[in-house]
């Protein structure tokens, strides 16, 4: 195994598409929508060529961390390459270890998202949303026929979200999201009540996608709530909920 001196080449890079410096981005673009604040929440990125794991360490002001700040670990082992001197590894990395393993994932996104706890106390078991143009955003259970490739949802489709329970540390959420994954298998996220979301695709760029649809889609589920309407209900009721009011 490389020593930590060693390993410092795992992070420098001048590309700003290598993970270590894409995840310093995307945390902060992620501290100033309001989703990682205190420190929480996670980003993790597979590396396209070398399959190496990249984490954002636990503790560090989103806003604030360098590429140096990052954990490696070996893709096939989950075995650390890279341990960033007086920096703790995310609690989150179980549960970012299990999307890579059963999940197949390329990236993983882990946000403290308003919307998506606000929207674990309105729903119970499942977060559904139907009939809104962005829920095409969202990979179905579907494929096409030809090329083998996932289709997205329709708008007209019905998304829906498992919710599970959150745990008193991080780690603990490993067999609850394994639970999700034998139930939900062509689910790209994972709410956790009253905690937030864990979102995760083939890329970084998708799970980032996926990601930004989901939470507007659980901004408007909650004004949907607040209005009296069911965010899963058949497109044209509105009116008969509306009009009760």
């Amino acid at each position: 195994m490389r020593t930590i001196s060693q390993a410092e080449d795992l992070v420098d890079s001048q590309d700003p598409h290598h993970p270590a410096n894409l995840i310093c981005t995307l945390c902060k673009q992620f501290f100033n929508s309001n989703w990682c604040t205190g420190t929480g929440g996670g980003i993790s990125i597979k590396h396209p060529d070398t399959g190496h794991l990249y984490v954002a360490p636990s503790g560090v002001q989103k806003e604030k961390m360098k590429p140096q700040d990052m954990f490696v670990l070996d893709g096939t082992t989950f075995e650390y390459l890279r341990v960033p001197k007086g920096l703790k590894p995310s609690a989150c990395t179980p549960l970012f270890t299990a999307c890579y393993k059963y999940k197949s994932a390329g990236a993983i996104v882990h946000t403290h998202s308003l919307n998506a706890v606000t929207c674990s106390l309105i729903f119970e078991k499942e977060f559904r949303i139907k009939g809104v143009e962005q829920i095409k955003a969202i990979p179905s259970s579907r494929k096409d026929p030809n090329t083998g490739k996932v289709l997205s949802l329709n708008w007209d489709d019905t998304c829906i979200i498992p919710i599970v329970e959150n745990q008193p540390h991080e780690d603990q959420l490993r067999d609850p999201l394994l639970d999700a994954f034998e139930k939900y298998p062509h689910t790209c996220a994972v709410i956790v009540r009253r905690h937030g979301i864990f979102v995760w695709g083939p890329t970084i760029d998708k799970a980032k996608i996926f990601n930004e649809a989901l939470d507007y889609l659980m901004e408007l589920a909650i004004k949907m709530h607040q209005l009296g309407i069911p965010p899963d209900c058949d497109v044209g009721e509105e009116s008969s909920y509306t009009s009760k009011h």
